[in-house]
């Protein structure tokens, strides 16, 4: 066990010898794996002549070691399983180490470095995975020209895959074969893949805009290759995307993507060699979801766009990840945005951050979007670095403008192809290409915490002049208790009285460029003049900063929005913002033993919305769908009541749906399939409407028949899917709830990924007899606890999507979560501290609920085999 070593961002150095070239051999046994790695290498410029070399591993076991061809005498050296260090080095600076490691693949459940499960070969070096294959320095500013031989039994495992391209395969005549792989590039280890095995393929091919041909090819298990042509479809997509939106041309002759069952992440960019969970590859109408096509789609564009934006140009440390995830979301978000509906795909972006980041940056986890230290780097795989990280390359974007951001990101590719830098040399290259200083800027990569906007307002009809004042606070967040004002630019709507946007004649008070103000200050007043009527103020359209605000505009105001703003996603937010107020009040009114007020306003907003057909159908859907029970507590934020919650959101959603009722019957048969099934956006966004009204029908009419007829109609899994959560959400002890989950589960029999989709339903039925339910199903032939796919669907949909049933008043839910991490952080480490988050908010229930949940974090801390990684989740909680 290695011990806990904090690693802070001051004490980065360079190594003390440079990389060459790495000549990696694979001899492949199930239980025994050896593997030869031959590293040229050079002392660096600078270092000392008696500096030794100093190497990592993790669980390693040392097979052999040689320098410049000659074995290493025991006393030249020191070895354990997580170290090597080389003394005594030769007084030339060039020189080749020789290493041989022995390896088990079989019995790595942890599924980092090099793996075996399920017959196929596979590996996962990000972050620190390479150091479990062989000794090397396995950190991102190494970069180094790899070449790959793997020999292996050719009836078991007639695919041998690396990264770049194939140079030569041969038989070698004892009933093995080989395959050797050069990669021209220069790469991080993380970088570095193997896939060996027996899998099916697809192939494809896509010229490039230099006229190249690059060969594409998909492999998934046997019988499954008919379900990757959206996936193929999705990466031709995204090549060409990418050409033509940032000039950026893919450069190997070969571009592969491995789908595999068991994988902790979602996917992985290895150069040339990308490897996905299955779930992000496997897609067709019987089996996936409008979702799940929309997020192979994206998914398949954010690990191809990582070609650029971190393999040819990567991190220095792990404390710039944000450099390439940050700013492949942002790509990956534009992408989306391209093929779909751009304010659809905004409006899921804003519910993302919101759910997942921003509980985030107000709890005990909170950090800045580039970290100082860690102990564990896998832990800061967050929204923070990925999303918010991407919200302030959005923010860049909007500060420079269109141009101003392609000349920078020009800039970047020119000057750092091939290197790994900082947040620094990324930000200096918009800087150096536009003029503009973004010194005040960067505060949004150092400093944690979501900013809160105050606003007022004050209009005087005689001279026509609009005053809007601004502030902003930031929290403090652990470690950090003074915070500095940010710039935040922020887009600004006036909307007169007829719903139409006006334009003052000027402005003072601060800098605006066009429609974006760009606040700068603790507080700052704008001052618009030529305003010809008391407008409704629509702030942060598009959701141009990551910021909460708050603006007690009148109630008149926020239905003008509502109804009539033309940036949809202000107006999606004011919506969702007045049924948080009603939510809210609601919830407390049950508390206080008080009548609920439902808001008959409301309910005429959202189904004036679900009528106009001027708005798209996907549109509708979104504005239909009430808070969640999770966002009222987020928006509560103290002493949370669960069960109150629930009470509260199911009598207004009643309301909406009895008031609606006709509007929704008339949805549902309106929209019903008459063709066959198409995945894209139109299509996908009239299911997602005819779904919301189902749910809605169904309640209004206190009867599942409507929920069962779409059930047993349903021609796709996303109407199948959506009917049956409808029936044992709110009906889970009718005869048809029972019925229809009992067909799901024969009728998908030895279909993994359909399965978790059927875990997750039952996972997320509210109230305290679920957690029996999961109990029960982990029982279940489905089930297997050591595919993270099976775990997330179950346990993980349990703790992070059924705050009734997880948040049990006698601590019920808590205990079952706590043994299930116990028992699991042995076997997958990585796994088990990303699900430990789904309690990071703990300290927002009320206080009953506040203890017993403390009280199991705590047990789980007093544990003294923890992991580093679950260590390090429960520590900063505790600390909150």
């Amino acid at each position: 066990m290695r011990k806990d070593r904090t690693v802070y961002l001051k004490d980065y150095r360079p190594t003390d010898f440079i990389i060459e070239t790495v000549d990696l051999a694979f001899e492949l046994g199930e239980t025994l794996t050896t593997v030869a790695s031959e590293i040229r290498m050079k002392r660096r410029p600078g270092a000392g002549a008696d500096a030794p070399l100093e190497l990592v591993g993790d669980g390693l076991q040392l097979a052999g070691l040689a320098l410049d061809g000659r074995p290493l005498l025991p006393e030249r050296y020191e070895c354990t399983s997580d170290h090597l260090k080389i003394l005594d080095l030769p007084a030339e600076d060039e020189f080749t180490l020789t290493i041989r490691t022995h390896i088990n693949p079989t019995a790595n459940t942890q599924l980092l470095g090099l793996y075996r499960t399920n017959g196929i070969y596979s590996t996962q070096c990000e972050a620190e995975g390479f150091r479990r294959i062989t000794y090397f320095y396995d950190r991102p500013d190494v970069l180094a020209v790899y070449s790959v031989t793997i020999i292996a039994d050719k009836a078991r495992n007639p695919l041998l895959l690396s990264n770049g391209n194939l140079v030569e395969e041969r038989d070698l005549g004892d009933g093995r074969h080989m395959a050797k792989w050069d990669d021209p590039f220069r790469k991080p280890s993380y970088l570095f893949a193997l896939v060996a095995g027996d899998l099916a393929m697809i192939e494809d091919h896509f010229t490039t805009m230099s006229g190249r041909d690059v060969t594409l090819r998909i492999y998934v298990e046997h019988g499954k290759a008919g379900r990757a042509g959206y996936a193929m479809d999705s990466l031709k997509r995204s090549m060409k995307w990418d050409e033509e939106r940032f000039g950026r041309e893919y450069d190997l002759d070969i571009f592969m993507i491995v789908a595999v069952s068991d994988f902790n992440m979602g996917a992985m960019e290895n150069k040339g060699l990308n490897i996905f969970n299955d779930r992000l590859i496997l897609a067709d109408p019987e089996t996936a979801t409008d979702d799940d096509y929309a997020r192979i789609e994206a998914v398949v564009a954010h690990e191809y766009f990582h070609n650029w934006t971190g393999n040819r140009i990567t991190c220095r440390d792990w404390f710039q990840l944000s450099l390439k995830e940050g700013l492949t979301v942002f790509r990956e978000h534009e992408f989306s945005a391209d093929q779909r509906s751009r304010p659809v795909v905004r409006v899921d972006e804003v519910k993302f951050l919101r759910a997942h980041q921003f509980p985030e940056d107000g709890g005990p986890l909170a950090h800045p979007v580039r970290p100082t230290q860690y102990l564990e780097i896998d832990n800061f795989y967050t929204t923070t670095v990925y999303e918010k990280g991407s919200e302030v390359s959005r923010m860049i974007a909007t500060v420079l403008g269109e141009e101003g951001f392609r000349k920078g990101l020009d800039l970047f590719f020119e000057r750092h192809d091939g290197g790994a830098v900082t947040i620094e040399d990324y930000l200096t290259c918009f800087e150096d290409a536009t003029g503009r200083d973004l010194s005040h800027f960067s505060l949004w990569y150092h400093q944690a915490g979501t900013p809160l906007i105050a606003a007022s307002s004050a209009y005087d009809e005689a001279s026509g002049r609009l005053s809007l004042t601004l502030s902003q606070t930031t929290p403090p967040t652990p470690g950090e208790r003074v915070k500095k004002p940010l710039h935040i630019p922020l887009r600004v709507g006036l909307i007169s009285p007829n719903g139409d946007d006006m334009e003052p004649s000027s402005s003072s008070g601060g800098e605006r460029t066009g429609d974006v103000l760009h606040l700068t200050d603790t507080e700052q007043t704008f001052v618009f003049e030529g305003i010809g009527a008391a407008p409704a103020i629509s702030l942060n359209r598009d959701f141009s900063a990551p910021v909460r605000v708050r603006f007690d505009q009148s109630r008149e105001n926020r239905l003008r929005i509502a109804g009539a703003e033309s940036d949809l996603v202000a107006r999606w937010d004011t919506i969702n913002a007045l049924a948080l107020e009603v939510l809210s009040r609601a919830t407390a009114a049950i508390q206080a033993g008080d009548p609920v007020d439902t808001d008959s306003e409301l309910s005429d907003i959202l189904i004036a919305t679900a009528e106009d057909e001027r708005l798209e159908p996907a549109f509708r859907a979104l504005a239909l769908t009430l808070p969640s029970e999770l966002d009222i507590g987020r928006e509560i934020a103290s002493d949370v009541d669960p069960e109150a919650i629930h009470l509260a959101r199911n009598a207004v959603f009643s309301a909406i749906a009895s008031s609606g009722r006709a509007t929704f019957q008339r949805l549902v048969e309106s929209l019903r399939e008459d063709g066959p099934f198409s995945p894209d956006a139109d299509s996908a966004g009239r299911r997602a409407l005819r779904n919301a009204a189902l749910a809605y029908l169904t309640v209004a009419d206190q009867s599942p028949k409507a929920a069962d007829d779409a059930y047993r109609s349903a021609t796709n899994m996303t109407d199948m899917i959506a009917a049956l959560r409808i029936l044992a959400h709110q009906f889970p002890d009718s005869t048809e709830a029972v019925e229809a989950l009992s067909n799901f589960r024969k009728r998908f029999d030895g279909e993994p990924l359909v399965l978790d989709k059927w875990f997750t339903v039952q996972a997320t039925i509210p109230g305290a007899k679920t957690l029996d339910r999961v109990a029960e199903l982990m029982g279940d032939p489905g089930f297997d606890e050591g595919n993270p796919n099976r775990v997330r669907a179950l346990v993980g949909a349990f703790a992070t999507g059924n705050p009734t049933g997880f948040n049990r008043p006698d601590g019920a839910g808590f205990r079952f979560f706590a043994n299930f991490i116990l028992a699991t952080d042995p076997r997958n480490a990585t796994l088990t501290a990303r699900m430990m988050t789904a309690m990071r908010s703990f300290e927002a229930l009320e206080p009953g609920r506040r203890k017993l949940a403390r009280a199991e974090i705590e047990r789980i801390a007093e544990h003294e085999d923890l992991s580093r990684n679950l260590r390090d989740i429960v520590d900063r909680m505790l600390k909150s």
